[in-house]
Order: C-alpha cells, then structure tokens, then sequence
C-alpha cells in the first residue's frame, strides 16, 4: 500500500468512527431526555375524521400512542369511550391528537356550538342589498355601517336654535361580526315569499354589541360589508357628515365657495 492510499484509508476509518461517535452521543442523549419525562398515552387519529362524526364510531377511527406529558393536547382523551353520546364539531387530521374540545353535546351542534360567554345569535332581517345576499357565506367576518340622524342636544350641547337642527352622520359602528347563518343558508328563507323583508342573517354578537345593532335598526338605516378572509385590517375610526363628503379634498377657496352657496340658498329659503 502506497504512503497516499494509506493515508486515505485512515482518514475514512477516522471519518467512520467520528459519525459512530457522534450517532451513539445523539441516541444517549435522546434516551436521557426520555428517561426524564413521564409519558401519558394520548390518541390520534388513524385517519381524517369528519365534523358530524358521532363519538361511539371514533373508537375504530384512533389509535393509542404514547407522548412526553408535555407534549398532550388540550383535553387529550384518555379512552375512546370519553366520546360516548358526543358528536365531533370541526373536522379532526389523521396524526392529530383527539381532544374533548373538538367535540359537543348533539343538542349544543350547529350554532349553539359556536356561542360561549357574552356571545349571543341575533337574527337580523333586512333587504338583499343590506345583507349581501348571494355573496355573503356562513363563517364569513362583516362590518355594521351606520347612517344616524342627530341633534347637537343628544351630546349635552344647550342653547341657541343649532340644538333643534337634524344632522347625519355615518361610521362604522360594528367590526369583524361572525356571520353564524347567511341569507342563503337558510331554507326557511328560501320557503317564504320574495319580499326582502323576509330575508335575514344570523349574527355573533356580545350581549353589549346586540344593543348597539338593535338601537341602529330601530333609528337609522345600516349595511353590512364583507372584511377580507386574508390580512384583514382596519382603517382609523372616522365619521362622514356632509361637511366631509362634500368637502374632503377640496382647496380653501372651493370650500369657500361651497359654504357661500349655501348660506344663499339658506337665504333665499
């Protein structure tokens, strides 16, 4: 053997020996890690298990694994027999851990399984235009627009004849509502005649944000508008009035010139 070749077989056996070393330290230390966590035995899924899936048929859907305590799921079910008389609210990925929290009562499906605290289902009626019908789709985010008419009196504002003048105002007065139940959802809907005062949606709202909508339906006029499924976001909080439709973006001299006009036409009244 030649000097070089015997040089290139040490350098491979060192090489070899090196990844025997290094393997054997990974595997110690992996056992060592094992060996100082408890295991818990958890189940997951053998395969993907729809939303509606009665609990007594899980059973045969799972398998029993075992995991590091810390690594257990939320509500991790501990027998398949956990299940019993609950039915699977949203649908559950093969490799997934089963939880008690992705499953309810029969009686708590549908919308009922989607309120909890201070949320509450509001139906709302309205006309097509107002309800985004055939846009709007169960699950979807909205926003409430609001047009109210006011008097300065309403803010506390006393004295002089401004406070019997009706002013308009509209803004923004709902953000990012679940729609639980949109207009075409809804075979009742679709059963009663075409009049749009049929029509409705079915809302999530917080106890405090029904009142808000009910005083708006009850005193103005109101729309909702569809937020976007990606990156949604919102712009600074504003009101619109006449003075700002009429007169965002305008220079100094064609306010001027608008306010003339109507001062005259007030005038001239």
């Amino acid at each position: 053997m030649t000097y070089r070749l015997r040089n290139i077989a040490i350098a491979v056996a060192l090489a070899v020996l090196a990844a025997m070393i290094v393997s054997f330290y990974v595997k110690q230390q992996k056992q060592d890690l094992q060996r100082g966590q408890t295991l818990t035995a958890v189940y997951v899924a053998k395969e993907d298990i729809p939303a509606g899936t009665p609990g007594s048929e899980i059973a045969s859907k799972v398998e029993r694994v075992e995991v590091a305590k810390d690594a257990s799921a939320p509500g991790a079910i501990v027998s398949p027999s956990d299940l019993e008389g609950k039915v699977s609210t949203e649908q559950i990925y093969a490799n997934e851990q089963v939880s008690l929290l992705r499953f309810a009562n029969p009686t708590e499906q549908g919308i009922r399984a989607k309120l909890s605290g201070t949320l509450r289902a509001v139906q709302v009626p309205g006309d097509e235009h107002q309800l985004l019908a055939g846009t709007l789709k169960d699950g979807d985010r909205v926003d409430i627009v609001a047009n109210l008419k006011y008097k300065l009196v309403n803010f506390g504002r006393s004295g002089g004849g401004q406070t019997a003048q009706d002013n308009v105002a509209t803004r923004v007065v709902l953000r990012d509502i679940l729609v639980l139940q949109a207009t075409e959802a809804s075979d009742q809907a679709k059963r009663l005649s075409n009049d749009s005062a049929d029509k409705f949606v079915i809302l999530a709202l917080t106890d405090a944000q029904a009142q808000k909508l009910f005083f708006v339906e009850k005193n103005g006029d109101w729309t909702l508008q569809l937020r976007p499924v990606k990156d949604p976001a919102d712009s600074p909080e504003s009101i619109e009035t006449v003075a700002t439709v009429l007169g965002d973006g305008l220079s100094r001299a064609q306010i001027n010139q608008l306010l003339f006009r109507l001062n005259r036409a007030e005038g001239s009244q």
